[in-house]
């Protein structure tokens, strides 16, 4: 959902600014919940203060969004690392108890003391990597999601950064704001 922005969204936050309609901007900006709109929406906020401010705030906006995009991850990672190797302590536990009951057992070894052991040796090692694999996915998936959703933060700084430069929109916030 983050990474959705309408293709046309800058294009018309741009003809408001154009027309002089920055209220109207901003309640558009306020329709979308994504990291874009967000951003847009704080620099229109500031038009008519210096352009560095302008940027300083897309800028804070900006790595709000990412860091509220991250704050699972950390989970996430530590699921995949630790996921497999609490899947190998489970194979530890188990062959031990194989060879525990194999030892008791003196003479008499049969094939049914050593499969309990092995089977959850074996069924906690496989556990233990689906979890981590599928973590691992899942983990990744993300990051490159957070990627694509940075850089589209990135190009519409650099976009609604542009809009404002221009020669009519810079004489237009000069003026007052709708």
């Amino acid at each position: 959902r983050a990474s959705k922005v309408d293709k046309n969204f800058l294009d018309d936050v741009k003809d408001y600014i154009h027309d002089g309609k920055i209220k109207s901007a901003i309640t558009y900006c306020g329709k979308f919940d994504t990291p874009v709109a967000r951003l847009v929406e704080k620099g229109i906020e500031r038009i008519g203060r210096p352009l560095a401010d302008i940027q300083s705030s897309i800028e804070n906006i900006a790595n709000l969004e990412v860091a509220r995009l991250e704050k699972g991850l950390p989970l996430l990672a530590t699921i995949a690392g630790g996921a497999p190797m609490i899947g190998f302590l489970g194979t530890v536990s188990g062959m031990v108890r194989a060879f525990f009951n194999m030892a008791n057992a003196g003479n008499n070894i049969d094939i049914t003391l050593l499969s309990s052991g092995i089977y959850e040796a074996m069924i906690t090692t496989v556990g233990g990597l689906i979890v981590g694999i599928l973590a691992y996915f899942g983990y990744n998936y993300l990051v490159n999601r957070i990627s694509d959703v940075v850089f589209d933060l990135e190009n519409a700084t650099i976009e609604f950064m542009d809009v404002l430069n221009e020669p009519e929109v810079t004489a237009q916030t000069t003026k007052e704001k709708e």
